[in-house]
Formats: structure tokens, sequence, C-alpha cells
């Protein structure tokens, strides 16, 4: 197994790193963020924050970049984003290895993290030909109305550390064919995966003479957070985070009427229907709950069963999870790695003892684990938890693999139960009755941005718009049209008569 220091100088990184760049890599004169693998506890590397100085050079950059970038033709532009997927094909392997040891995810999720970054690549470069906007029909002889769309100039994109790479690359690939230049403030948990990501980035923009389109600030949250929010120079922050966090993005961002794509976790539940395939049920609910370690905003965290089959898939659902291999995640077989750090440790056992206060009984795992060489790494035994919705706990997203298991008996009586939490991302119904899929996907079915027939609430697919509902922020990144959300909408009026008609009849001689 390769050792840490091996699998940076893969990457070209350092003991010692700059977490800034603007073009060229700023020098480490900040803070220093030291990174430790959750797989052990060992120490990976260290990686300068951006100081005031660093930030106010990074936007006066960003400024001057985008005034050229938005010149160069859309499908020009996708090219370039093509290119830098190109690369990220051919590092595939050695960024996937960083996510693993810097996040925990297993081999197979860290080299997933950077193929859907790869994809988003791809439908960057077919979305640069399709920036479509409407002709509208005038009500006025010898006019002609359309709808354009314009790039808005330096756009912040704030990431997490369970998707520490792709949901950027949602973000970032889609804003740069826009016409956008992007300035990323990855999490602090997270620095390592992005320093190597821009380092991939930076040749093919240079290669290529391009504009710097793509800006790196490493650095707390609290303070580099409040430095982007609150600056009206930059009109979109897009983050990905908790509840409130995201409020207080949204208040600093509100005040200077900014825009904000906000994307603030989910509490999501899967409804198994007696009708359904209960094989395709278990796979689905097994993934969706353990998958990244119960670390996904998508993660299932809520499982609503039939009375009728209640018993019998309780019993599946713990057999399954009696066969989960908790570990290290680089090694072959394991399906659960670490929890991030030691407090997601603590929330998970706070998590479990307020459940039982509360009502819930605990019918498999509750228990940190040790694992052989590992002593201070942060693993856990996944958790199931027989529940009832009036529980305080089971409104709250805990980010750690506990599952919530409820029963009901009537499709409506799973809808409300389902609904019944402030969140609202992901959901999902395993059923092969069409009644009962169709008042799922009503207009008082599932209340999420995302609904779920016969599959998981997590793996969403890049094509789509990928976003939520209630406390789940709002807005949409990545797939259909949430290229909208990085451009200004402007509508356009062109008289080509020699008179001058007014809208509505309105008479104005003089």
């Amino acid at each position: 197994m390769e050792t840490y220091s091996e699998i940076l100088s893969s990457m070209g990184i350092d003991e010692i790193n700059s977490g800034v760049y603007y073009g060229d890599w700023a020098k480490p004169t900040g803070k220093m963020i030291t990174v430790n693998s959750p797989i052990d506890g060992e120490y990976i590397a260290k990686v300068s924050m951006a100081t005031k100085d660093d930030y106010e050079n990074i936007v006066s950059r960003a400024i001057e970049e985008f005034k050229k970038w938005r010149m160069v033709p859309a499908p020009k532009r996708g090219l370039i984003i093509k290119e830098i997927g190109d690369e990220l094909r051919k590092e595939k392997k050695n960024l996937g290895k960083i996510v693993t040891i810097e996040v925990g995810k297993t081999a197979s999720e860290g080299e997933g993290e950077i193929q859907e970054m790869i994809d988003v690549s791809d439908l960057a470069l077919g979305l640069s030909r399709q920036l479509y906007g409407l002709t509208i029909t005038s009500e006025r002889p010898y006019h002609r109305m359309y709808e354009q769309w314009i790039p808005l100039g330096p756009v912040a994109v704030i990431t997490s550390f369970n998707f520490p790479a792709s949901v950027w690359s949602w973000n970032a690939f889609i804003a740069a064919v826009d016409g956008d230049v992007v300035i990323w403030k990855p999490s602090s948990k997270a620095v390592l995966t992005a320093v190597a990501v821009m380092k991939v980035i930076e040749k093919v923009l240079k290669r290529n003479n391009a504009p710097n389109i793509f800006f790196l600030m490493a650095g707390s949250g609290s303070e580099g957070g409040e430095w982007i929010t609150n600056d009206k120079r930059i009109p979109l922050v897009s983050f990905t985070g908790s509840v409130p966090v995201g409020k207080r993005i949204s208040e600093n961002v509100a005040k200077r009427l900014g825009k904000t794509i906000l994307e603030l976790g989910g509490n999501n539940g899967a409804i198994v229907s007696d009708k359904c395939d209960i094989d395709m049920a278990l796979k689905g609910v097994v993934f969706g709950a353990l998958a990244t370690g119960g670390q996904r905003c998508t993660t299932t965290r809520r499982v609503i069963v039939n009375e009728k089959i209640y018993s019998d898939f309780l019993e599946r659902l713990k057999n399954a999870y009696s066969t989960i291999k908790v570990g290290d995640p680089r090694e072959k077989g394991v399906l659960v790695g670490p929890l991030i750090d030691e407090d997601a440790v603590k929330n998970y056992e706070n998590a479990i003892d307020l459940a039982i206060k509360q009502g819930g009984k605990l019918v498999f795992g509750g228990k940190r684990i040790k694992i052989d060489k590992h002593e201070n790494g942060h693993y856990v035994m996944p958790t199931i938890i027989e529940a009832n919705p009036g529980m305080d706990i089971v409104n709250e997203e805990t980010f750690a693999p506990i599952l919530y298991v409820m029963k009901y008996k009537t499709i409506d009586e799973a809808i409300n139960i389902h609904n019944s939490v402030p969140q609202g991302l992901s959901s999902a119904i395993f059923t092969n009755d069409l009644r009962e899929e169709e008042a799922f996907l009503s207009v008082y079915g599932s209340d999420c941005g995302l609904a779920n027939v016969n599959t998981s609430t997590a793996g969403a697919e890049i094509g789509g718009a990928f976003g939520g509902e209630k406390d789940t922020g709002g807005g949409r990144e990545s797939g259909s049209d949430a290229w909208k959300y990085y451009m200004r909408r402007q509508t356009v009026t062109k008289n080509w008569g020699n008179t001058l008609p007014l809208a509505q009849d309105v008479v104005f001689d003089f």
C-alpha cells in the first residue's frame, strides 16, 4: 500500500502547500491547515490559508480575467473545459487516491468523484452550444422581442468535505461555459483535494494561453466565507453545507441583493411498499444509507415500511448490515470507511443517545469501532434504530450511518410521514403499484427536489438539476437548465419600423 507522501508526490503536492491560486500559486504566508487522514489520524501535509491581501488579489484578478473570458465564444470555452476533463481522466486514479486519504471515501467512490467531474466537463461542452434564449411574439407592429443570457462575473463556490471535487465542478464547469470565472473556497477538511485539482487545471489553462478562469482560496468559513458573502463584487455565491451556515450566508448575500445557490443537506426518506420488489428495495436502502459512510446530503436517513412487510424487511436489513465491512477504505471489500473527524463521531454517539431517550429502539450497531493499526481513525458501526415520526432527532440530519425505521398503513400516511421533516432534498419509493407511484409523484406527494422510484435517494446523475426545497435551501446545480443560475436574463425589444407604437395601446403624443 502506498504511503501518503508517495500519493501526494504523484500529483506534485509537497508537505507544505499554498492554498491560494490566482494564475500563479501565492507564497504560503498565511496560517496553516494541518491535514490528517480520517483513516488513521496520521499527518498528511499542510496547506496555507488565504490572508485578506490574498483575497483582495484574487477578486481583483478575477474581475480582470472575467473581462477577457466573457469575450471568448461559448463553444471555444466549452473546448477548454473538455480539455480539462481529458486531463482529469489521465489523473483519475491519482486524484481518487487523494480523495480517499483526505476524506475517507472508498477507492471506488474516490475515483467516482473524479469521474463525475469528467462527466460534467462533457456536459459543459455540449451545453456550450445550447445557451438558448426565447423568441417572444410582440404585440406591437414592426417589433421583435427575444431574451438573451449574459454572464454574471466572478462567482464564488463554497464546497463541503463529503464531495470535495465533484460538487465544485457542477458549479464551476457550467459557470465557465456561461462566461463566468469562479473563486473556489473548499472546506478546510478537504483542501488537499482542491489543491490537486487546481494543479491539473493549471496545466490546461497555461498551455492554451487562456484567461485564468479558476481561483482557489483555502481558509476557514468564519473568515473566508464572510469575506465572500459580504462582497458586492461577487454577484453569486453557491454554498454546500449545513442549514445554520447556509442561513447565515443567505442573510449576508441577501443584504447586498446578491444571488445564492444553497444546498443545505437532506433528511431523506425512502418508502418501502408491500407491493415492492423487496430485494431491490433492500439494496437501494442499504446503498442509500451507507454510501460514503452516511456522509452524503442524499443519504437515506429514514425508511418508512408498510406494516405488512415491516418485520420481514427489518430482519433482512439487519442481516444485510451484518455483512457490511467497515475499515480502511483502501482495502478490498470495505464498503464503509471512517467518518471525517472526531466531532462527527461524537455527533453520531449523541444522536443515538437522544434517539433512545426519545423512545427509539436500537436494533443494530450504535458503537464506535477500533480498527487494527488505525487506533486514531474515526470508525463507527452502521446503525439501525426503530423510531416514530414524532421523535425530535428524526427531524435532524446527522452526518453518520444512522437509519431510522418506521412503519405505515396507507400510502397517504407514508407520504405524510415522509414530508414531515424540515428538509427536502431527495426522496424515494419502492413499489410496483402504479397508483402508489403516481401518488408519490403527485402534487401532494414527495416535497423534495429529487424524487426516485425503485432506486436509491443517493447517487443522483449529473444530467438532472440537483437541489432541494424547504430547509435544503433552494437553487439547482449541474444539469437541465441549471446553467441559467450563473447568468442574467435580458429581455430585448427591437423596433424596426418608422413609428413608435406603445404597449397596451398607450397614447403619448406631444
